[in-house]
């Protein structure tokens, strides 16, 4: 294929970051900095009115696990390390624009190179607002979504057209016609205002598509954010929601005060509203079942650690996330389970009870294992 046909090639081939990225995206005035402050901690400034400002904000939260702590007992590391996700607080979608306009040529980069969208639905009023209709709202965005990777696979669609007409060599023209077939079948879709991420591509072209980052074919959630009053009183909106994405409600004003306590004052506050996780705590329990994330450790004197994989990844691709150089050298993996770990008391009582077992490089990866990669250089 010629070089033009996948100006991102190479993230496309590569393995998965150990580190979530979830972009913020919603309408002007929907609670997105807010909500963003609630979750990370941050402090950015919150306006009802237009400020001007179309920077985004970036944090990372800690995604704490009890089972590092667990762990860690055992095995009295010297540290612990914990996943993490990144969250992107995008400038809110242009109402009214142009195609070309959607979003600023910089935030359309960044918004395609975040693993997930988290839609965020104002469900509130204010005196810079209007009466909320977040299914309304949610309707609009899926449509400049839909616009905005229609521009980009028609461009591309007209460029491959052009190369094909020109001729080449074989492989090269082999390798326009295979994307030509990918690209005909996305505007397709999109002209029919189907989301990508419903389509069913074969293994080649699901390498093609994601070379072009296409929003609508990143898996989506939403937030739908209430005010205090109304929060829990929402379910046929949810309900509707429902129908499409996995969805949470938040009261954000309220998710945001909380956040700036201590952790005690935040937790005998939450206990008097009933609150019984934080905010941050279910977006990270929805971002990991919106992406089928699972978790897996490694152990040892020198330090505790969870990570992330995607659900059905491999023994090969979990050494991989670890690092490039034990999938590159991979024998086999040493394994055992986290519960049967904690019901033994030990690994060698793992052993003992014949519960540890050697696994291939085809192995699928299984929530709360625990492995040790055996490699060579």
């Amino acid at each position: 294929m010629e070089a033009a046909a996948c100006s991102c090639r190479s993230p496309c081939l590569t393995l998965e970051r150990t580190i979530m990225k979830i972009g913020f995206i919603g309408l002007p005035k929907s609670g997105k900095t807010t909500l963003f402050n609630a979750l990370t901690g941050s402090s950015v400034q919150v306006s009802a009115f237009p400020t001007g400002c179309l920077g985004p904000n970036l944090a990372s939260v800690k995604v704490i696990d009890e089972r590092v702590e667990k762990l860690s007992a055992i095995y009295k590391p010297q540290r612990q390390v914990y996943p993490a996700i990144d969250i992107v607080d995008l400038a809110g979608v242009n109402e009214g624009g142009t195609r070309s306009e959607a979003f600023s040529s910089e935030l359309m980069k960044l918004a395609r190179t975040v693993d997930a969208l988290s839609v965020v639905l104002r469900n509130f009023q204010s005196e810079a607002t209007s009466w909320p209709a977040p299914l309304e709202d949610l309707e609009k965005i899926e449509q400049e979504l839909l616009l905005a990777d229609l521009i980009i696979a028609e461009k591309r669609l007209e460029k491959v057209e052009v190369g094909l007409k020109k001729g080449g060599n074989g492989n090269g023209v082999s390798g326009l016609k295979a994307e030509q077939q990918v690209l005909q079948l996305v505007v397709k879709a999109l002209n029919e205002g189907r989301p990508l991420r419903e389509l069913e591509f074969n293994e080649n072209q699901q390498v093609l598509s994601r070379c072009f980052q296409f929003l609508t074919q990143k898996p989506a959630m939403v937030i739908l954010n209430s005010d205090e009053a109304s929060a829990g009183k929402n379910q046929d909106i949810l309900q509707a929601i429902s129908q499409k994405y996995q969805s949470v409600e938040f009261a954000g004003q309220l998710e945001m005060e909380l956040s700036r306590l201590d952790e005690e004052s935040a937790r005998a506050f939450m206990a008097d509203l009933g609150i019984k996780e934080s905010a941050k705590d279910r977006l990270i329990s929805l971002a990991y079942q919106t992406l089928g994330y699972i978790s897996f450790f490694t152990v040892g004197p020198d330090e505790v650690r969870a990570w992330n994989v995607r659900r059905g990844a491999t023994a090969l691709e979990a050494a991989a996330t670890i690092h490039t150089d034990l999938a590159h050298g991979f024998i086999t993996a040493e394994c055992f389970n986290y519960d049967d770990l904690i019901a033994a008391g030990s690994d060698k009582e793992v052993r003992s009870n014949g519960k540890f077992r050697l696994v291939g490089k085809d192995y699928i990866v299984r929530d709360r294992d625990i492995l040790s990669i055996r490699f060579h250089i």
